[in-house]
């Protein structure tokens, strides 16, 4: 690669105008606009596409990537860890059929569509001043037993048994019974499970409504059907913000004030009626009519944008604990003085333990804190939640918090309808069981509810970072720190020449950053502490490997230096429960993340290694101990030291990302799979996707993102290490004794030459190199310890509440919020990519909930409405870390596959609504890329062998190629704004109660969007030029402009052209890494595997996966 290439800045942005500030009214400007309730009749037309000339999409070609006609494929979904999955499970047949799921609704066709058109949006409306934080849980485990309920609202399946909710599992991380908090489901082909419903299968055709009020009727309201619940033949889903019409004979329902009851009448028929409530306070004006037979349905609108909720108070809720009551009175009967002294234990909890959950289209989106033995309890708890569903009703769910799990109590379900006709709701509403009626006599709960539509939130209108006023990502742990500065790394190393120079604004040059050597630095010259977090920390990894004076120097080495100098270093790193060192037999653990290899190196030294399991409160359940202990981990990796800051004082500086310092992870951009196995990789060769001898094989390549952080962020992840080094070294046992157990952290406040975060050196925002910086993370109670102990105190710290423990899952608030205010292009690069199930055709309940998915398609789908250009860009590995044939990787291919599916469909629906479905494919917008090498034999490699098996093994050595692994985690928007760390795509890592991660999201203030009006060409720009660079081995003119349809085009072709070479019987030489991912999408967005390339070169494993056995909270 030439080393002397110096890239020109890029042209100004050619399309007019660059921001879409006149699409909205800004709020209180006087500009109304009628919002017509659903059904309301005529719409106002759609303006035509624009005039200009759009290129026209070619014609389907001959090819694998070609577009053939439209068909019907079904698809996958995923997520995990870190590490490599066990690579020990058999290999699946060559094709898998999923089952059946015949209660699902039926899958997207084209002739079934139905588009309305658009009027403008309502007018904004007043901000809700909360203290309440996103949040969007599933909390969901699919294997339960018996005893314990689940937590979504009930509803009733004759195929329960064709969803895979089996309890064996292939993952040798262990078996793990887990607890679902989706509501009771009742299921035919489950014989010990006894049925608590009537049966109302045939019932629910004969739901009609009636507005007579013939006779009084008792509080009540509709059974919560998930979204799963087909209760009309053909039911329909819309893309836009608007409700969708139908022209099914479904009668209509019209909500004045008014929620639903349900109810069988002396003919078996189940009865709906209207209630109308003249005051809010009493809700017991409903009326129970007969009915003749009718077909009806609640409608299914999209809630996009944001609801309000504040869940205030329930009353006369059922005594749950009959069985510790009945206890009690079996003790009356003893003699008096025993009695008393036994009821006076049990009288202390003698009731019920409540606590709610809200719930949309099954998934759940957040929970109140638990309050203990208490019929009528008060909460006046409020959330501020994102949501991106289809749906016919918000669900609250109150449930009896026990020991061993929860009880149901019962369901409150708000028609989606209503809120959007309304768009706040306040009232009283009835409890229903599982039955449909009322759990007790009388029991009701207070919900207020406010829904602001996607197009009323003006902090997205505008991009990241539009003015003096941003105040970074709201309603988070940590705050936006301002004036730091940021050095970001692709990579652990960049060799000087490696990559092209780049061109920046200002004439000034980007400097591709050396990670690792960075590091090496940065611990050489700590004088007071460094502190290390890693979900795997290795003594052994070197470094430094391209300088001979330093190339010796392992990191244990060096931090045992460092602490014989006088520096405190501490080690906090995961520890795998597979990994034991007992009696000095030790066992490397299914991670093989050296734990206690590392453990063991400075065991007599003063270095301090804290090997923290991942483990779930006392309060929690059993089932739920054992699920977080076996397959969760602790997943952070950071390196936090002290650095000078002049005038003999120090300050602090931070690393984090993707990287630990670990085997495996050093490479350069060059990605050599067989040149450097005898010198850069001579001692650290990877490769888990093989079993047996790995001689001649080719190595692993690593691909990752990591940065530097300088400034008053970087003092935030000091306090991440402060809080978990304090909640894993509490003392335990006997060492409760001793009266300070937190000597090993420093005392930043008591050390006069440490500045301290408010005193540290700050960047001037109208300097060019200032950043401002906020620090995320997915973490809970159970691994920090500064959390509020009062549940509900957790608001004031923007927590959320799980059932018995508090979360911070700002990593996800932080992608949203930054999805939603992309004007331009997104940029992905991330381990895995899997989430919103709740939306997919299939297995809609598997949990994988976070919005990150669903809301990309959103975005482009409101682009292609706008007649905008918008293009997102989805960088993932090839197949998961580990045997590609495996059980865990082929279902976590299999859920991938759905979430792919999930969204091109979307972006096909918005094509059509406007007509552009001939003009454009869905690829035009969207397209997933992986990344690859070969490499030809020279005359220095020794990888040669006279006869290759046929086995992985041999025909890696044949055919000399590997993927390149993407171990990356981060997100780059319309070159503006950055978001980096350890946090893969999935629910493992999004959910907060999960894997514990942390992560940043940045941007330069002179850099933006709003600041220049034009495409920005700061530091954040010079970093995806590097990297796309790196990935296609060259630059042209228009990758400076990646919304546009000719780089979208142009990256895809050559990514086609890079797969070809990558997949070609012929050994040659590849000059580009960025290979479009094998699986083919026609012009109607069907994901299926591409033709003669249905598994993986050489290794084997189906591209779209397998639905096989697994623990579903492993694979998600």
């Amino acid at each position: 690669m030439d080393n002397q290439h110096n890239y020109p800045p890029p042209s100004s942005y050619p399309y007019n105008p660059p921001y879409g500030y006149n699409q909205y009214p800004p709020p209180n400007s006087g500009a109304q606009h009628a919002y017509p309730p659903p059904n309301s009749g005529a719409q106002p037309a759609y303006p035509p596409p624009n005039s200009g000339a759009q290129p026209a999409y070619p014609q389907p070609q001959s090819g694998p990537y070609g577009y053939p006609p439209y068909s019907h494929y079904q698809n996958p979904y995923t997520t995990s860890h870190s590490g490599h999955l066990n690579y020990l499970y058999p290999s699946p047949p060559p094709q898998v059929e999923p089952p059946p799921a015949t209660h699902h609704p039926p899958e997207y066709s084209p002739p079934s569509y139905q588009y309305n058109a658009y009027p403008s949006p309502p007018p904004p409306q007043p901000a809700l001043h909360t203290h309440g934080s996103f949040q969007y849980n599933s909390f969901g485990y699919h294997q339960q037993p018996p005893d314990v309920q689940s937590e979504a609202p009930p509803r009733v399946s004759s195929d329960y048994s064709n969803h895979h909710h089996n309890q064996d599992s292939a993952s040798s991380i262990g078996n793990s019974s887990a607890s679902s908090e989706a509501p009771p489901r009742v299921s035919s082909d489950y014989p010990g499970y006894p049925s608590l419903y009537p049966p109302i299968d045939d019932q629910l055709a004969n739901v009609s409504l009636s507005e007579h009020q013939a006779r009084p009727s008792v509080p009540a309201s509709p059974p919560a059907p998930s979204f799963d619940l087909v209760v009309a033949p053909h039911q329909k889903f819309h893309s836009g913000p608007l409700p969708m019409t139908n022209n099914e004979p479904w009668v209509k329902h019209e909500f004045s004030n008014s929620f639903s009851s349900w109810e069988t009448s002396s003919t078996g028929k189940l009865l709906y009626s209207p209630s109308v409530s003249s005051n809010a306070s009493s809700p017991s004006h409903m009326q129970l009519v007969k009915i003749s037979s009718s077909k009806t349905s609640l409608k299914y609108l999209l809630l996009h944008g944001n609801l309000d909720i504040e869940i205030k108070e329930a009353k006369n809720l059922p005594n749950m604990d009959m069985f510790h009551k009945t206890i009690g009175d079996m003790f009356n009967k003893l003699p008096g003085n025993m009695s008393s002294k036994i009821e006076g234990q049990l009288n202390r909890k003698i009731t019920s333990d409540p606590y709610v959950s809200v719930l949309i289209a099954g998934a759940t989106l957040a929970r109140t804190y638990v309050i203990s033995n208490d019929e009528n309890p008060v909460w006046m708890q409020k959330f501020i939640l994102p949501v991106a569903h289809h749906a016919a009703e918000v669900h609250f769910v109150v449930k009896d918090n026990d020991i061993v799990g929860s009880q149901y109590i019962g369901t409150v379900s708000i028609p989606v309808e209503r809120i959007y006709e309304e768009r706040e709701v306040h009232d009283f509403f009835p409890i229903l069981n599982a039955s449909g009626k009322p759990c007790k006599a009388g029991a009701v709960l207070s919900v207020w509810i406010k829904y602001t539509p996607i197009e009323q939130l003006s902090i997205y209108h505008n991009g990241i970072g539009a003015g003096p006023e941003y105040m970074g990502v709201p309603y988070t742990y940590f705050p936006l720190r301002r004036g730091g500065t940021v050095n970001l790394y692709q990579d652990a190393h960049v060799p000087d020449g490696c990559l092209p120079n780049l061109m920046l604004e200002n004439g000034m040059q980007y400097m591709h950053g050396q990670c690792w050597r960075d590091i090496f630095d940065a611990i050489s010259r700590a004088r007071r502490l460094i502190y290390i977090t890693g979900w795997s920390v290795w003594h052994k990894v070197k470094l430094v490997r391209d300088d001979n004076s330093l190339s010796e120097y392992t990191l244990g080495e060096l931090l045992k230096l460092k602490s014989q100098e006088g520096v405190r270093v501490l080690l906090l790193v995961w520890d795998d429960p597979t990994s034991r060192s007992i009696l000095g037999y030790k066992t490397d653990g299914v991670m093989q993340t050296h734990d206690e290899e590392t453990r063991s190196f400075f065991k007599h030294s003063s270095v301090q290694v804290l090997l923290c399991p991942r483990v779930a409160g006392k309060r929690h359940s059993w089932v739920k101990q054992r699920e977080v202990g076996v397959i969760y981990t602790h997943h952070q990796k950071t390196v936090v030291v002290d650095a000078d800051a002049g005038n003999n004082k120090r300050k602090i500086i931070a690393f984090l990302g993707g990287l630990d310092l670990c085997d495996g992870r050093y490479d350069t951009p060059d990605h050599h799979i067989f040149r450097t196995l005898q010198t850069l990789h001579a001692d650290d060769y990877h490769n888990p996707t093989y079993a047996g001898t790995v001689t001649g094989c080719p190595r692993e390549p690593w691909h990752d993102l990591h940065c530097k952080i300088d400034g008053p962020a970087a003092y935030d992840v000091l306090s991440n290490f402060e809080e978990r080094w304090l909640k894993a070294a509490k003392p335990r046992g006997i060492k409760k004794l001793k009266i300070s157990y937190d000597d090993a952290l420093l005392r930043i406040e008591r050390m006069p030459d440490i500045l301290g975060i408010c005193d540290a050196p700050c960047v001037s925002e109208n300097d060019p190199e200032c950043w401002h910086v906020q620090v995320f993370r997915s973490i809970d109670s159970n691994s920090v310890k500064s959390f509020p102990k009062e549940p509900k105190d957790c608001t004031k710290r923007n927590l959320m509440c799980g059932k018995n423990v508090l979360i911070d899952m700002s990593i996800h608030t932080a992608y949203v919020k930054a999805i939603r205010a992309a004007q331009h292009f997104i940029y992905i690069e991330n381990q895995y990519f899997i989430g919103s199930s709740y939306n997919w055709n299939q297995y809609k309940d598997v949990g994988a909930n976070n919005l990150i998915p669903m809301e990309i398609a959103l975005k482009i789908a409101e682009k292609i409405r706008a007649h905008e250009r918008f293009a997102a860009y989805i960088v993932i590995p090839m197949w998961p870390e580990g045997n590609p044939t495996g059980a865990a990787t082929q279902r976590i291919l299999f859920w991938q596959h759905k979430t792919m599916q999930m969204m091109y469909e979307t972006i096909y629906k918005a094509l059509v609504e406007v007509g552009l479905e001939d003009a454009h494919s869905p690829q035009d917008y969207l397209n997933f890329y992986c990344l690859g090498n070969r490499e030809a034999p020279d005359g220095g490699d020794s990888s040669d062998t006279p006869t290759a098996a046929n086995n992985p093994q041999g025909l890696s050595r044949k055919n000399r190629r590997f993927m390149i692994y993407v171990h990356s985690k981060g997100m780059i928007v319309d070159d503006e704004y950055v978001i980096l760390g350890s946090a893969n795509i999935n629910q493992r890592s999004m959910e907060g109660s999960r894997d514990t991660e942390i992560a940043m999201g940045a941007y330069q203030p002179q850099y933006t969007w709003g600041k220049r009006l034009s495409s920005p060409q700061g530091q954040i720009y010079g970093y995806r030029m590097s990297l796309w660079a790196e990935h296609l081995g060259f630059l042209e003119e228009c990758l400076t402009r990646p919304e546009s349809l000719e780089c979208v085009r142009r990256v895809r072709a050559l990514g086609e052209a890079n797969w070809e070479q990558f997949a070609s019987p012929d050994v040659t030489e590849m000059k580009g890494h960025l290979l479009k991912y094998p699986v083919e999408v026609d012009r109607q967005g069907k994901v299926k595997p591409l033709p003669g390339h249905e598994t993986f070169p050489d290794v084997g494993g189906n591209i779209t996966g397998s639905f096989l056995a697994i623990q579903e909270n492993l694979t998600i």
